[in-house]
């Protein structure tokens, strides 16, 4: 089924270092230190193996239940935590894109994974109580396999008593065995945990040991800083953020999601989330995701290089006109591919649900040719808006063809084009958050050469759940955020 079959939305670009720092300080904020290093060759091959797979976590059998996941498993940014009495240390990504505290097992034996990595021994904790529900988290790239303890959970000087979490006996892809982290540590909603365990936030919640119910985080974007950032339970600090934040209530729970509105290029509209979309804050994801329609336009935009779609621009060639003059006729822009004859339903297979045909089959059909006309329509439809001539706008889609997303995702920019490439904005709570080429452009050193990649990357989901942006590292980057559990809403502030 589509729906369990979206594009990967993320590409590893930062790995953190393990050797982490937690501490409480005088102003009753508990901090955790994140730590960087440069992407190597190792991280890269990591990511191109999470790659290969589907990223959904699959927690339960119906629709409703099926979550997308980013692949955060290489986004790797590390805190270290205490698990049991003594406290056993584990090395965790902090990840608000998923909801469960997980390590291996001591009783993990068929695993190579479980081995690399440290392994939590229940026997040799005195809090430890026992459970035994068994559970599965299924990703793209492989799954993990386990069953449910219960311990006390040392996060800085706070003790989170009784925490209910899953001790991993099976990790079944190359992926853990390659990554440089121990287990995860979920900081989104409980709706989305599986198993009902309670996120360490709720824990800390119900336990009474935050003076606020909030979490924040500031990251670090300095290449050259020892530094990643900073996690923060119970406030925000402000040295790390200019101003005051901007809220906005988060639209349903389960990610941390909320409704944004238009994303402009260079104070332009790029028409398709003109009247919303959905977006989710996502520490565990390092680019921006999107919609690959706006996307393409990013693309074109920036001067990011993709592979060429021979079917978009055969749509064009041959239905482009067609397109237009229905359009201009005033046809509803959802039935103009039916009446072309490039889709058998009005608007029932939506651009973001059938994108996936586009880049990913090498056979193309009917679909995929459904598909492309409903992305012609869009960048058509916003082109005529502007009042362009014929000729322009069909050159205009035909370029953006051109700029489709390859298969993993990456659009590479020429690095001397960055201080030419225009502003980008998104559109929160009705105000602007503009985001410069530094900010989007991400630089990666490999054999010593540096490779500038675009921060969008395709992400189609089809509604009702999307279209669906991800505001990664590259946007909470440039926007410290805080995550305000007691009140179920999300702050943003330009980062210091």
């Amino acid at each position: 089924m589509a729906r369990r079959h979206l594009l990967v939305v993320t590409t590893c670009l930062w790995a953190l270092s393990c050797a982490l720092l937690l501490h409480a300080s005088s102003d009753g904020f508990l901090r955790v230190n994140l730590n960087k290093k440069r992407l190597d060759k190792e991280d890269l091959t990591a990511a191109k193996l999470a790659r290969q797979g589907n990223q959904l976590l699959k927690t339960g059998g119906s629709d409703s239940d099926i979550v997308p996941l980013v692949d955060y498993l290489n986004t790797q940014y590390f805190g270290v935590i205490g698990l049991g009495t003594p406290p056993q240390n584990f090395t965790v990504i902090f990840d608000t894109g998923s909801s469960n505290l997980w390590v291996p097992s001591a009783k993990c034996y068929f695993s190579i994974a479980c081995y690399l990595h440290n392994r939590y021994k229940s026997k040799k904790s005195s809090t430890y109580k026992a459970d035994g529900e068994t559970c599965k988290i299924t990703y793209g790239s492989g799954s993990i396999s386990g069953f449910f303890s219960k311990d006390n959970v040392l996060v800085g000087d706070l003790v989170v008593k009784n925490q209910k979490f899953i001790e991993v006996t099976r990790e079944a892809s190359v992926t853990f065995i390659v990554g440089k982290f121990d287990g995860i540590l979920g900081l989104g909603y409980p709706d989305i945990s599986v198993g009902k365990a309670p996120p360490i936030w709720q824990s800390m919640q119900e336990q009474e040991l935050l003076a606020d119910d909030v979490f924040s985080f500031w990251l670090n974007r300095d290449p050259d800083a020892s530094s990643g950032g900073e996690l923060v339970f119970g406030g925000s600090d402000p040295k790390h953020y200019k101003g005051d934040h901007t809220y906005v209530p988060v639209s349903r729970k389960g990610y941390w999601q909320f409704n944004m509105g238009d994303l402009l290029i260079d104070g332009h509209s790029t028409g398709f989330c003109a009247k919303g979309c959905a977006a989710i804050v996502d520490s565990g994801t390092s680019l921006l995701a999107g919609p690959t329609t706006i996307v393409a336009q990013v693309n074109h935009a920036i001067g990011a290089e993709g592979i060429i779609s021979m079917e978009c621009k055969e749509v064009v060639t041959e239905y482009g006109e067609m397109i237009l003059d229905l359009l201009i006729a005033q046809t509803d822009p959802q039935k103009v591919c039916s009446q072309v004859g490039l889709c058998m339903f009005d608007g029932t297979h939506s651009v973001s649900n059938g994108i996936q045909s586009v880049v990913e089959k090498e056979n193309l059909g009917s679909d995929a040719l459904c598909s492309v006309c409903e992305m012609a329509v869009v960048w058509i439809e916003n082109q005529l808006r502007e009042n362009k001539t014929k000729e322009l706008i069909l050159n205009y889609a035909n370029q953006l063809c051109e700029r489709l997303p390859s298969p993993n995702g990456e659009s590479t920019v020429s690095c001397h084009q960055i201080s030419k490439m225009p502003d980008l904005a998104f559109t929160i709570a009705n105000k602007t958050f503009v985001l410069t080429p530094e900010q989007y452009i991400v630089k990666l050193e490999q054999g010593g050469q540096t490779v500038c990649i675009s921060g969008f990357m395709a992400f189609d989901i089809p509604p009702p759940r999307g279209p669906l942006w991800i505001l990664g590292d590259v946007f909470m980057g440039a926007y410290h955020t805080v995550f305000d559990f007691g009140n179920d809403r999300i702050g943003f502030a330009v980062s210091a």
